[in-house]
């Protein structure tokens, strides 16, 4: 009587070709996107082509996974999100710091904030949320040219072991799935 495991088990006589087919009891979850931030392929901190959220306006919504456009502020998808849902408030204007904008950008990027939250309770009943800038590199900010915010939804058990041990976030949502959503829910 022989286990699964040695039913298929690949032998020095098997083909390389068979090795392909072996079950080793693992589930893959492929996420070549997020590659390019591993590898630190980011974007350039310069104003212009090179800052993404000075890019992302210049395109239809879509194509920038723009949520929903203010007049001085604009809602985007995060490219390499925490959670479903995860996006961020970013100023048209390319400033790296809060002290930097002004009092009218102040105050639509608090309302643009507040309105992602609603936004996201009414599209997928988050139990928290995450709010939060870096400023700076060394405080963890990807792009520290251009100030964004944070806006995480969270439920009870997001977090798992996949993001400590293997640097790896599963999602069950589409990038453009839950931006259709969010922009379906937005007021």
């Amino acid at each position: 009587m022989t286990t699964p495991y040695e039913e298929n088990a690949v032998t020095d006589a098997a083909p390389e070709s068979d090795f392909t087919r072996v079950d080793d009891g693992f589930q893959r979850l492929w996420t070549p996107h997020r590659m390019a931030y591993i590898s630190g392929e980011r974007p350039s901190a310069d104003a212009g082509e090179g800052c993404p959220f000075c890019a992302a306006p210049g395109k239809d919504d879509a194509d920038g996974l723009i949520v929903h456009r203010g007049r001085s502020c604009f809602v985007v998808m995060n490219l390499f999100p925490y959670n479903p849902g995860h996006v961020l408030i970013c100023p048209y204007r390319h400033v790296a710091s809060y002290i930097d904008l002004t009092v009218a950008e102040t105050a639509e990027f608090a309302d643009l904030t507040q309105r992602a939250v609603r936004a996201l309770q009414r599209s997928s009943r988050p139990q928290g949320f995450n709010l939060g800038m870096n400023q700076g590199s060394v405080a963890g900010a990807g792009v520290a040219a251009h100030l964004h915010q944070h806006v995480v939804p969270r439920w009870g058990g997001d977090a798992n072991f996949l993001p400590i041990i293997a640097q790896t976030k599963a999602l069950p949502t589409l990038l453009e799935d839950a931006r259709r959503s969010l922009v379906e829910n937005w007021r």
